[in-house]
This record gives C-alpha cells, sequence and structure tokens, in this order.
C-alpha cells in the first residue's frame, strides 16, 4: 500500500510541475520604463530615466517563485532631460563612458510576500561593478491583451541605490548618494 501512494505522489508531483513550469514573456519596450531620482544638494530633486530597453520573465503564475527576469539596457539610452546633464553624467565625473556599455540585472530568487508582491533578488551590474539588490515588486495585473489578443503581464518595482557602491559617488554628500528607483514594465507571452 506504501508503495502505490507514493507512487501516485510522484505522479501528482511530475503533474503539478509540467503544469505549472515557467512561461517566457519578453518585455514591450515601448511601455517599460525605469526612473530614477536623486537629491540635488538640497535645493531640488534630479530625475531620469531609461526607457527602449530588453528583457525577459520566465514566468510562473502557479509558483511565483519559481520565475526569473534578465533585463539589460545601453547606458547611452539613459534620458536626462538636458543634453549637458547627459553629458556630465557620461564623462569622468560619473560613468566614464565611451559608448556600449550595458546595465544588466538577473534574478537570483524571488521571495512571495502577498498575493501581489514579491522581494527579488538579483544581481546589477552598473558601472563595471555588480551587487545584490532586492526589488519590492507588485504584479499589477495578467491577462488577455485587450489590442494584441494575447496574454500580458505588467509588474512594478522600487528599490534604492547606493551610487557610491558602484563607483559613482562623485559630489556626495552634496549630491545624494541614495537613489531612489522605480520600475513599470509590461511583458507580452513569446510565441
Amino acid at each position: 500500500m506504501k508503495k502505490i501512494l507514493a507512487a501516485a505522489a510522484l505522479v501528482g508531483l511530475s503533474t503539478t510541475a509540467a503544469f505549472a513550469a515557467p512561461e517566457k514573456y519578453v518585455l514591450d519596450s515601448s511601455h517599460s520604463q525605469i526612473v530614477f531620482s536623486y537629491n540635488h544638494l538640497g535645493f531640488s530633486t534630479g530625475v531620469g530615466m531609461f526607457s527602449g530597453f530588453e528583457g525577459e520573465i520566465m514566468f510562473d503564475q502557479e509558483d511565483p517563485a519559481n520565475s526569473s527576469v534578465s533585463v539589460s539596457m545601453p547606458l547611452n539610452s539613459m534620458l536626462t532631460g538636458w543634453q549637458a546633464r547627459f553629458d556630465h553624467f557620461m564623462s569622468a565625473d560619473f560613468f566614464g563612458a565611451e559608448g556600449d556599455e550595458q546595465i544588466t540585472f538577473t534574478s537570483s530568487k524571488i521571495e512571495v510576500t502577498g498575493d501581489t508582491t514579491a522581494h527579488i533578488t538579483g544581481d546589477l551590474t552598473l558601472n563595471g561593478v555588480t551587487k545584490s539588490v532586492v526589488l519590492d515588486a507588485t504584479l499589477n495585473q495578467v491577462g488577455d491583451h485587450p489590442m494584441a489578443g494575447k496574454p500580458w503581464a505588467g509588474f512594478d518595482a522600487t528599490t534604492t541605490l547606493v551610487r557610491s557602491d558602484y563607483g559613482l559617488g562623485k559630489f556626495a554628500p552634496y549630491v545624494g548618494d541614495e537613489v531612489s528607483v522605480q520600475i513599470s514594465v509590461e511583458a507580452m507571452k513569446a510565441e
């Protein structure tokens, strides 16, 4: 009897695992953005944005902890609202960037914290330095896109980075060392 129960349990587990496999979603670059902000000398809040980047989410709706995410974006796609500020960020004062440098994030662990929330831990590579960061993430919605007619998912996330951890601490503490990051992405199920 014990052998029959064990065999039934194994069949049940293998069926569940097959049903709950993560599905690939790719970011909708036109509706995904990362906004960052920092204190500027106590007088104002500086803001910048990344948009048009690429990434994929292996999304397991049945077991979100079994999901993963990876994103990459060219540093030179940063938008600051003013060319002189962008040029300053690319200068030796900050990135010292020459062209095709990439910012990447690859998740390593997802801890579900609620029905639609999770902490996503991963490796962020910025300015040639890789550090572990935690994103406080929310699933906004999953369902068929009303215009595209296929499965879609939307997520928001926040985190705070310390720019000096990435070798970008010029002018700190006058220009805030902490950078608030807000992420909002849409992803479509891959074909």
